[in-house]
């Protein structure tokens, strides 16, 4: 508990460190939020239920529902304005409690669409805290087409990373990756369904 504890404050010392700065998101182009930018937090959906190959749409396991209210713990007081997931059962019980706690909708996107999801983000107004989840293989993407870094595909048995991207009004991209939660233990297969 008292290791849980430390790395909460940690995690507000760097959203507020982030916030202050003033760094937010996005490339050129879009206007509205090149003035004062956006902020995303990005994970990758929560542990999966190990199922036969041919279900593509499992729901979490305990261990990704324990995780999931873990979420909404950790970002319920954090200024978040938007919340998006996938069309998955895995993604939109990531959100789930955070989405509850803070009476938001989820806005659900296509998992193969993220050009159209990049597209929506930099319609939003600007000065926004998003929270995005999504897959292994589309979180680096997401982070990569809104100016990030690129990041190779999450490793299949890892579930606790956490990406904060900003892009401040003049288009340059920052981004924060830290861990949350416990370590994923692999158990069975816990191979990815392409989403």
């Amino acid at each position: 508990m008292k290791h849980y504890t430390r790395f909460r404050k940690y995690l507000s010392y760097c959203l507020a460190i982030v916030a202050l700065l003033g760094v937010s998101v996005f490339s050129t182009g879009a206007s509205a939020v090149q003035q004062s930018g956006m902020t995303l937090i990005l994970v990758r959906h929560a542990e999966k239920k190990i199922v036969p190959p041919e279900n593509k749409d499992p729901d979490l396991s305990p261990e990704g529902i324990a995780r999931a209210e873990e979420l909404a713990r950790m970002f319920g007081n954090s200024g978040i304005t938007a919340i998006y997931a996938t069309q998955y059962k895995r993604t939109q019980q990531t959100v789930k409690p955070l989405a509850d706690k803070l009476n938001l909708p989820v806005t659900q996107v296509e998992a193969k669409a993220t050009p159209e999801l990049v597209k929506q983000l930099r319609a939003r107004p600007a000065g926004q805290v998003i929270f995005i989840a999504g897959h292994n293989n589309t979180v680096p993407d997401i982070i990569a087409e809104l100016g990030g870094p690129r990041f190779p595909i999450i490793p299949e048995t890892e579930y606790n990373n956490l990406y904060v991207l900003t892009i401040s009004g003049d288009g340059s991209a920052r981004l924060l990756k830290m861990k949350y939660g416990s370590a994923a233990v692999p158990v069975g297969n816990q191979g990815m369904t392409k989403p």
